[in-house]
């Protein structure tokens, strides 16, 4: 039996590191080196490495890295976003580039919707008043808002996005999408959404608006002062996508002088965020660390995925998840 091929990963467990159940996975395609290991005996492993694995954006993929490893054939990344890689730099040195779409689609739409359940409800702020020492008795006449019946405007109708509208349709929510190329009518019809042509329909409808488009040049910033100042007063704007979508300093804005309700951000620019920025003291936003793709049934997909998607380029296969220059 010939000899597994070396891949290059970042580090082993800790707050961002490697999960150490998830090596047997990888092991199965690749003999691992961790970073620490490879720079102290750059001789000994830089020829035999032909995959660098991204668990998370890490390592973090240079020149100097690229220049180091003759024979480096692809770079395996872990979910579905690319923003974190200069993808001119890897192609100029022919190298692959692969990423994990689909297998997070699950994971990362339960989020969008426990986010937005959990803001229409207040449970984050209702769980630290009752929580609190300070607390003797509970508003009984305190109350959210229903999701039910509502009306959800999705930006962005790609797999997560259309996950998202499967789940809400057993809400009975009135479904409002935008997206770059309409859908089929007959996937519109499964789910009732209806297609809107322009992200200000979409917006001046909407009680919740959730966003889950990727990050590009066309949307950075795609929701800034003007898209907030469309929404409804009672309506809660909630991102999945990435930080950069939203105009973060005018969201602060819009939740301060009461333009929109509340928020609801499992991403934010950058991540963390600074200790004394406003988004971590105000009582109408909701706050998690990027964890769409956050369950161990799916992060286990993510691994077996990305070292299975990086074995295959190497023995010269075909593989579906290509990432190419955009």
């Amino acid at each position: 039996m010939s000899e597994l091929p070396y891949a290059l990963m970042s580090h082993r467990g800790g707050t961002s590191g490697f999960p150490e159940q998830y090596e047997p996975v990888v092991r199965k395609h690749f003999q691992i080196v961790y970073l620490e290991e490879f720079l102290n005996n750059k001789t000994v492993f830089a020829p035999k490495i032909k995959a660098i694995l991204l668990w998370w954006h890490k390592p973090t993929v240079n020149k100097e890295l690229l220049e180091s490893l003759p024979n480096l054939k692809v770079v395996g990344s872990s979910g579905v976003g690319v923003d974190h890689m200069d993808l001119k730099l890897i192609a100029s040195y022919g190298i692959k580039v692969t990423n994990t779409p689909r297998v997070g689609n699950d994971a990362t739409a339960d989020l969008g919707m426990a986010l937005m359940l959990a803001s229409a409800r207040n449970i984050v702020e209702v769980n630290r008043i009752l929580c609190s020492p300070e607390t003797k008795e509970f508003d009984v006449n305190w109350v959210g808002d229903d999701i039910t019946e509502a009306t959800l405007g999705i930006i962005g109708m790609g797999n997560i996005g259309y996950n998202i509208a499967l789940r809400a349709k057993a809400f009975r929510m009135r479904i409002l999408y935008h997206n770059r190329k309409r859908r089929d009518v007959k996937e519109e019809m499964e789910v009732g959404a209806v297609y809107c042509s322009s992200i200000a329909d979409l917006l001046q409808q909407s009680d919740f608006v959730m966003i889950v488009v990727e990050l590009s040049p066309e949307t950075y910033k795609l929701i800034g002062k003007r898209e907030l100042q469309l929404m409804k007063p009672t309506a809660t704007l909630i991102n999945i996508s990435r930080g950069k979508v939203v105009d973060q300093d005018a969201l602060v804005e819009a939740l301060e002088n009461g333009t929109i309700k509340a928020a609801a951000l499992d991403v934010t620019y950058p991540e963390p965020l600074p200790r004394k920025h406003p988004l971590l003291t105000m009582k109408n936003v909701i706050l998690t660390p990027h964890i769409g793709t956050a369950s161990d049934k799916t992060r286990r997909k993510v691994a077996e995925k990305f070292a299975a998607n990086a074995a295959d380029i190497i023995k010269g296969l075909t593989i579906e998840d290509i990432v190419t220059m955009p």
